[in-house]
């Protein structure tokens, strides 16, 4: 049985997709990438060890529009999951992190984003089931539609940053074609993932950075299967 098309409508005030080449200052991509576009379906419905979204067309309906901010961030990073259960359990003892730190720590600092505001799109992914789960696929797309059309999620769903709400809706199937703005852009190599989607994962994965060369036609971005030569994995992981 064929995975059926799941269209959600999302859209925010702010987004920033930012290219993974620049480490310090975030400069985003003029349309969402397809990791991001992902993390919205997983924050709706996610079941990592029976099934994984496979996105494959974002639908651009307004104007990629950039907006430059100022943001604090903290340079320190946060703890792992098993320092943050240690903590819990009262095995140690919690080490916050200081937002505003004295000479010699770490603290905050600012940073330039190029973000985008006022984005809006149709996003299209199937779900693929691992195997051994095929026989559960309409049941799983069943789940997920009563959970969109709910306004049901796991935890809000971001446009790259958490600070960049992304708001949902489920797109009917018998809709009429959304209103698109008809640009044309080539974006060179986009970022695909940052993990590798070809088995299920753990929340223990090393990053595996895959790219494809995206191409905007029509305000229509069409996203290769993962498993296509048209996407870039990265090399040297464990399993190559």
């Amino acid at each position: 049985m064929n995975p059926r098309d799941q269209v959600l409508e999302v859209w925010g005030e702010f987004a920033c997709f930012t290219r993974p080449e620049l480490k310090v200052e975030r400069f985003s991509y003029p349309v969402i990438t397809p990791s991001a576009a992902r993390g919205i379906y997983d924050a709706i419905y996610v079941k990592p060890k029976e099934f994984r979204w496979q996105v494959t067309r974002v639908e651009v309906l307004k104007p990629p529009a950039f907006i430059a901010l100022r943001r604090n961030e903290v340079k320190d990073k946060g703890p792992s999951e098993k320092t943050i259960r240690s903590w819990a359990a009262g095995r140690s003892e919690p080490e916050p992190i200081m937002a505003d730190g004295t000479e010699g720590e770490k603290g905050r600092t600012q940073r330039q984003t190029m973000a985008l505001r006022d984005v809006r799109y149709h996003l299209h992914a199937e779900i693929r089931p691992w195997p051994g789960f095929e026989d559960r696929l309409q049941g799983l797309e069943a789940q997920f539609r009563r959970r969109a059309a709910g306004g049901k999620c796991v935890y809000q769903p971001c446009f790259g940053c958490r600070e960049f709400p992304a708001y949902f809706e489920l797109v009917d199937v018998d809709a009429p074609p959304a209103t698109r703005f008809a640009v044309n852009m080539d974006l060179g190599f986009m970022l695909y993932d940052v993990f590798d989607l070809s088995r299920p994962g753990t929340n223990t994965d090393p990053p595996a950075v895959s790219v494809f060369k995206a191409v905007v036609k029509g305000g229509i971005l069409d996203v290769p299967d993962y498993a296509s030569d048209a996407v870039h994995k990265a090399v040297g992981r464990a399993e190559c």
